[in-house]
């Protein structure tokens, strides 16, 4: 069988707190691990998309609607849904399962990731990423 999961694998959440939100693969455990017997993967996604962008507005008005509010997520393969998109976004340092277990180390890294997310939205890649899903 194919491996889909890969870690830059863009992937839409499916059940849970974060429905409907779009997200990264980190990391993937195809077999499981002691803990989770279940495939299941790292994800690292945005809570909070960033608004449109108009020539008019100002700079300021411009750095406030591009922030993102980003999270992190170990998630079960059968809540994502994989799309045909990838991101070439470096998140194995920011995010780990270390960072997810403790709270000052989460906020550190959480605030690396949406650095490096609102970066990549300034440049104008992965545009598909950053749009809100109509349903």
């Amino acid at each position: 069988m194919v491996k889909c999961m890969k870690p830059g694998k863009a992937v839409i959440l499916l059940q849970g707190r974060y429905t409907g939100k779009k997200a990264v693969i980190v990391k993937s455990f195809d077999d499981g691990t002691v803990e989770k017997k279940y495939g299941h993967c790292l994800v690292a996604g945005l809570k909070k998309y960033p608004s449109k962008v108009i020539r008019k507005d100002s700079a300021k008005k411009t750095a406030k609607k591009s922030r993102v509010k980003c999270f992190f997520k170990v998630i079960n393969y059968q809540h994502v849904m994989p799309t045909r998109y990838t991101l070439d976004l470096d998140l194995k340092n920011v995010v780990s399962a270390d960072a997810i277990s403790s709270k000052d180390k989460k906020v550190t890294a959480l605030k690396e990731a949406k650095a490096k997310f609102e970066e990549r939205f300034k440049t104008g890649k992965n545009r598909w990423f950053f749009t809100k899903l109509r349903f």
